[in-house]
């Protein structure tokens, strides 16, 4: 059975402080759809980048200004609801999450 599998990556195009060495948010975002796509092929995979120095939707509020007040590093990756990785997010944490999910 096919099962809808979205996440979301909250990010802004210049990198966190603590972030140098590592891959922009929206790169991270390219990169986590890659592989979720090839990882969950029979799935539809919808990853969604939220720029936190853009415009974006009521609903993502709490989390860019989680962001905007240091409490998170990003990017920072939320699947249902929960975060599952930020600054140097680790795929198979993710993977382990979606798997316990679907």
């Amino acid at each position: 059975m096919m099962r809808e599998i979205k996440l979301v990556v909250y990010g802004a195009e210049e990198k966190c402080a603590s972030c140098i060495n590592l891959p922009t948010a929206y790169e991270t975002k390219e990169w986590l759809e890659a592989a979720l796509s090839r990882k969950f092929e029979d799935n539809k995979v919808e990853v969604d980048y939220i720029d936190i120095h853009g415009s974006f939707d009521e609903s993502h509020r709490s989390y860019v200004q989680a962001i905007l007040d240091d409490e998170y590093f990003y990017p920072l990756i939320v699947f249902n609801d929960e975060v599952v990785g930020e600054g140097n997010p680790r795929l198979k944490t993710i993977y382990e999450k979606i798997e316990a999910s679907i």
